[in-house]
């Protein structure tokens, strides 16, 4: 499949330009712009790293790009627009004041298309990227002599119109009979340098009186548009052309439906603010739910009222007739002009009886509500007929806004037995939870990676706690052993059962059935869903699913799976943004919310529409929004409440091969440990713990050789499923291993995993190429990853643009891994860290995790200075002990 060049938003807020697969019709001029926006000379610098997007703003608006490149666009066209028509522009060149007014920034907030990091949207950094492409313009026009126009020519892609005519119109207060003025004015050359004024159109008469044949090609671009617009034929006709003038609504109406060809014949057009975006478009509004149905949920009844709508603002059936008798297009409406589409405002009121007389009769589902929100079509035939747009009365708009602001919903009290002090979002979080749960509506707790979300579910389902009522949490099966140490941990009172055959030593998965109400919690992953079939049989009353993306693609097995699971309770988890995809975002609202986005059939027609209509984006979001619950590390609510390096240990579960090869070395541990001692023992010991260490990270490591498959290592599955969020956050991560020969290994791993290179560092690497890759790492370029060998890298680097570092394989050694760690955790370091630490569970790693844990003073006094040999002093009872493999393990599902 041809690629296409998009965008992603990085951690940073800056923009990047990258490739992906591609619907879009090949294109040779598209393939030319976007061969040029990625030239490796544009934006290197800091004052220019927008000179790219300066290049888009002046391709040609019909050609087609991928939606996010389409946005930016028109995004960075409205700047240039803006700068072309001040009047003082070439005075203000070196400083010039373009801002981003609060209406055009939300408007282009609510038509931002999916695209990686969209999270980040907000005014802010849009202000911010607004700012960049002023501070590329007077960096790039800083050594240009000629004009601003002369100058976005050289940089436009193809050669622009000549821009010597503007338009202006502009209100005028003094004349009720003509409130509006027109001015037509030419750009004069001022100075030698080539800087230009723009003067009324009548100086142009006294400047070419001797040069009739430049003041006819002056002029060539009015006589072509004065062929398909009456006004201006009229003011070329009388002469007014060079003349301020005052116009009617009327007339101004007529001119304003011509600027589009205006623009394109290449003259400019300064004008009114309020006509961006055209006329304004009438129709029945729908106001739903202003008090509170007997029932709540989905399928209740919400009664509601019906009036008129202008461009999003109420009006009255007075007001619109009036505006239907005038016929002018342009009104005054309390105090302000607006503009009209009078024909969707006759429709408009013809269908307003309509609806008054639905009213009375009928009632709107909840979740036809939702759908009219989203602008899709109601299930219910009556309703739909109306064509009407819904607003939400006042009981609809306090539930939505507590869903969305879940500062505003009243405090859940966490269990007592709840072994954790929550922090202050973690029991917003909780209360969320629980105001959703008793609304019966499913949810998408999407907190960023780190903030504990799975805390909050086991508080909520702490509250919940009830005999009879089994939830069910499906993982992938590397998960397992940490949802189990997190139950252990927080909530040891809810009875746990894991449905999976690394439990066969304890019971039969299939006995399990018969007293599963015995438990609160039932623990499966997606794999065993298609393998078991009582799973999807039983009545389960909260369904959670952890690393949701697993059920992102709705055609395949596993998420068909998890879709057939009975239960009226369901959440899914995940710390991946879920507005990337718009088709991941139905599959997972298909899961909690059925029929809300509608058939996939449906959502793919309305996703099909927003190529012409970017605000359905907005829409989308309005209804999807107060389900998902995200708060990032960077959030206000979340930031001073969160310490600036989180360090957690990540469990992982050895797959079957490796559990075969481990116990197998432990066998002949315990065999030839028997047979020597002294300086003997102590060597045999350091080797088995070794060979146990490589066999952890992956068979092949401890091998030799090998593919390094994914699927034989839980650590290298664990590593994947990390990356994927980091991947999708157009985050940086350090990698730590204390073995170089699995450098190259995981670099090919996690190749596959951001599908581009990263970097490696060892012992081996060059003192230049050292130096060569830090650089490339802290700059502007998204390198995703860099894997370092801990004694080469663990020291002397400044790796700040990474905010996840992890421990692939442990030192044991606080002192090292904390050097390691602070080559990101150090002065410059704008973002929290999150340290992981892997640990494979029941073998050697836990054990020894667990006894410096249990035993600090004795870490602190022996580890750091003796490294691994304190082991060795052990007992052969205790070294068998801390090998022994302690629990079963899978296959990855």
């Amino acid at each position: 499949m041809p690629q296409h060049l998009t965008t992603s938003i990085l951690f940073d807020g800056t923009l990047s330009l990258e490739w992906e697969e591609s619907s879009l019709p090949e294109n040779h001029d598209r393939r030319r712009i976007e061969t040029l926006l990625t030239d490796p000379r544009q934006g290197r610098d800091e004052p220019r790293r927008a000179h790219w997007m300066l290049i888009l703003g002046l391709t040609d608006a019909a050609l087609p790009l991928s939606p996010a490149l389409t946005f930016w666009r028109e995004f960075a066209a409205a700047w240039v627009h803006q700068v072309r028509t001040q009047p003082d522009a070439e005075e203000n060149r070196r400083k010039p004041v373009v801002p981003l007014d609060p209406e055009s920034c939300d408007a282009f907030l609510q038509r931002i298309p999916p695209m990686v990091g969209i999270d980040l949207v907000d005014a802010t950094l849009l202000t911010g990227i607004w700012d960049d492409l002023t501070s590329a313009f007077v960096a790039g026009i800083a050594g240009h002599k000629g004009s601003i126009e002369a100058y976005l020519g050289s940089i436009a892609p193809k050669p622009p119109h000549i821009d010597r005519i503007h338009f202006h119109l502009v209100e005028n207060r003094k004349d009720p009979e003509r409130p509006f003025a027109f001015l037509a004015t030419y750009a004069r050359r001022i100075d030698e340098q080539g800087r230009v004024r723009h003067q009324p159109l009548k100086f142009a008469m006294q400047e070419y009186r001797d040069a009739q044949d430049k003041l006819l090609e002056l002029l060539a671009t009015v006589n072509k548009v004065a062929k398909r617009n009456a006004l201006i034929a009229s003011l070329v006709e009388s002469g007014e052309i060079f003349q301020p003038v005052g116009l009617s609504p009327s007339d101004a109406s007529t001119f304003l439906s011509g600027v589009p060809d205006f623009e394109t014949a290449g003259i400019l057009c300064r004008i009114p603010r309020w006509w961006l975006g055209g006329p304004r478009k009438a129709s029945v509004s729908l106001s739903v739910g202003g008090s509170q149905p007997s029932r709540i949920g989905f399928e209740a009844l919400l009664e509601f009222s019906a009036g008129l709508q202008l461009g999003g603002e109420e009006i009255t059936e007075a007001d619109a007739r009036r505006i239907v008798e005038s016929a002018e297009g342009l009104v005054l409406i309390k105090g302000k002009w607006v503009a009209v589409d009078t024909a969707s405002l006759s429709s408009a009121l013809d269908a307003l009886a309509k609806a008054r007389k639905l009213a009375g009769t009928h009632h709107i589902s909840f979740a036809d509500a939702m759908r009219m929100l989203m602008g899709s079509q109601p299930k219910d035939p009556a309703v739909a007929m109306t064509g009407a747009e819904l607003t939400c009365g006042d009981w609809l708009s306090s539930v939505l806004e507590k869903m969305a602001n879940p500062s505003l919903i009243r405090q859940t009290q966490p269990s007592v037995h709840l072994r954790a002090t929550l922090r202050h979002y973690q029991q917003l979080g909780l209360n969320w939870l629980s105001f959703m749960q008793s609304l019966g509506f499913g949810l998408c707790l999407a907190d960023d990676m780190g903030l504990g979300k799975t805390v909050q579910m086991l508080a909520h389902l702490q509250t919940l706690k009830q005999k009879g009522r089994t939830s069910l949490i499906v993982v992938p099966a590397s998960l397992l052993e940490n949802w189990r140490k997190e139950i252990e941990k927080f909530t040891p009172d809810l009875r746990m059962v894991i449905v999976h055959p690394q439990m066969a030593s304890e019971q039969d998965v299939r006995g399990i059935e018969a007293k599963i109400d015995t438990y609160d919690i039932a623990i499966t992953t997606y794999g065993m869903l298609g393998r078991v079939a009582w799973l999807t049989a039983h009545e389960w009353f909260y369904v959670i699913c952890d690393e949701a993306q697993a059920i992102k693609n709705p055609t395949t097995k596993q998420t068909r799976s998890v879709k057939a699971l009975k239960t009226k309770c369901r959440c899914v988890m995940t710390g991946t943004p879920v507005e990337n995809r718009l088709t991941d975002l139905w599959s997972l609202f298909d899961f909690i919310n059925p029929g809300l986005l509608g058939s996939f059939t449906e959502f793919k027609a309305f996703a099909k529409r927003l190529t012409d209509d970017p605000s359905g984006y907005g829409r989308l979001r309005r209804v999807v929004h107060p389900y998902i619950l995200r708060r990032s590390k960077t959030d206000k609510a979340v930031i001073t409440d969160l310490p600036d390096k989180v360090e957690m240990k990540t469990w992982c579960t050895l797959s079957r091969h490796q559990a075969v090869l481990y116990e197998e070395l432990i066998r002949k541990l315990d065999t030839e440990i028997r047979l020597v001692d002294g300086i003997k023992r102590r060597g045999l010991v350091l080797a088995y713990l070794m060979k146990c260490k490589q066999l952890c990270n992956h068979p092949d490591h401890y091998a030799g050789s090998g593919e390094f498959r994914q699927e034989h290592s839980g650590k290298f599955a664990r590593l994947a499923e990390l990356c994927e969020t980091i991947c999708d956050k157009r985050e940086k991560v350090l990698v730590f291993t204390q073995f170089a020969e699995v450098i190259d290994p995981l670099a090919r791993h996690l190749e596959r995993i951001f599908g581009c290179a990263g970097l490696t560092l060892s012992g081996a690497t060059s003192i230049g190429k050292r130096r060569e890759a830090v650089e490339r790492f802290q700059g502007g370029e998204y390198v995703p990853f860099f894997i370092l060998s801990l004694k080469a890298g663990g020291v002397g680097l400044n790796l700040t643009e990474a905010n996840h570092v992890i421990h692939f394989d442990r030192w044991w050694n606080p002192a090292v891994e904390n050097q390691a760690t602070d080559r990101a955790f150090r002065i410059g370091q704008k973002k929290n860290v999150m340290v992981h630490k892997f640990i494979c569970t029941g073998t050697i790693e836990e054990k020894i995790d667990a006894l410096i844990e249990d035993k600090k003073k004795l870490a602190n006094e022996i580890v750091p200075s003796g490294g691994e040999d304190w082991i060795t002093t052990l007992d052969n009872k205790k070294i068998m002990e801390m090998f022994r493999l302690t629990i079963s393990s899978t296959d990855s599902d």
